[in-house]
């Protein structure tokens, strides 16, 4: 997911991808239930670290979690 960056000073609406994502975004993004993330996560398959209260998900660790399926396949 990409979303624009405000005050970029090439383009004022240049978009940046995201570096984690939330439970949901990742939940959105993958295509999985929030069980399955979850359980990714305590399977330690899925990197979680945590912001405050939030949950985040480094787009690196999804990354990687979805070529061990394709290498897997």
């Amino acid at each position: 997911m990409n979303y624009p960056v405000q005050g970029a000073a090439e383009h004022p609406r240049a978009s940046v991808e995201k570096l984690a994502y939330t439970i949901a975004e990742t939940c959105y993004a993958t295509g999985l239930g929030r069980t399955m993330v979850y359980e990714l996560i305590a399977k330690e398959k899925l990197r979680a670290v945590k912001a405050g209260t939030r949950t985040l998900i480094p787009a690196e660790s999804i990354r990687g979690y979805l070529a061990s399926l394709h290498e897997a396949a």
